[in-house]
Order: structure tokens, then C-alpha cells, then sequence
């Protein structure tokens, strides 16, 4: 496993101990004009959770790996947070803003892993 797949993984295993729903993993690098390796997508229910989604992905990946981001931006209305890790970008959604930006469509030439949620 690379660092980028291992770094993915855990910012997963981040989003699902909040429950977050709807992960997706969409994986640019075969892509010449992607602004980076990978997309890390997901929502939560309520902005309350999507804060608490994005906080959790930032301390995961943190306590397991030792890496930080080198950026955050969103947590002010936390309907659409992103955290920068440089090749992978991780986008916490509430629901509603999801569906208007539909980001994985824009990038549906890349390749796109579903993972099931936890019940």
C-alpha cells in the first residue's frame, strides 16, 4: 500500500467512526489536468455532523499517521468542509450542498470506489 492509499484509508476509517454516508473515493491520477492525487467525498446529516466528520478525519489521521493538513477551510458554516493533504483533498458535505455541487460528476472520468456505510 502506498502512502497516498494508506493516508486515504485512514482518513475513511476517520469519516465512518462519525458515521458519515455516501463516502467516495475518487482516484485522479490517471487524470493529466486533476488538481491532485485523490478526492476523498462524504456527507453528514446536519452541520453538526459534518463538523464533527471533518474534526474526526483531522485527529484520525493525526493520531494514527502523524500527518496534518495543510489547510482546513469551512468549519464557519460546516456545510461544505475541506481538508488539504496535498495529493488528497477530503470533502465533507452536508447533504443538500452535495447534491447542488456534484463534484463526482465533474471528475467522472476518473475512477470511482463507493464504500458501503457502516449501519
Amino acid at each position: 500500500m502506498t502512502e497516498n492509499e494508506q493516508l486515504v484509508s485512514e482518513i475513511v476509517n476517520g469519516i465512518q467512526d462519525k458515521k458519515g454516508k455516501r463516502i467516495a473515493v475518487v482516484n485522479l491520477t490517471a487524470l493529466k489536468e486533476a488538481p491532485c492525487g485523490y478526492f476523498v467525498i462524504c456527507e453528514g446529516d446536519s452541520n453538526v455532523q459534518v463538523a464533527a466528520i471533518a474534526t474526526s478525519v483531522k485527529d484520525h489521521v493525526r493520531d494514527v499517521l502523524r500527518v496534518k493538513p495543510f489547510a482546513i477551510d469551512g468549519f464557519e458554516n460546516s456545510v461544505w468542509i475541506a481538508i488539504d493533504y496535498g495529493q488528497i483533498i477530503v470533502h465533507v458535505f452536508k447533504r443538500e450542498t452535495r447534491e447542488f455541487y456534484d463534484i463526482e460528476h465533474l471528475w467522472e472520468d476518473a475512477e470511482i470506489t463507493f464504500i458501503p456505510d457502516l449501519d
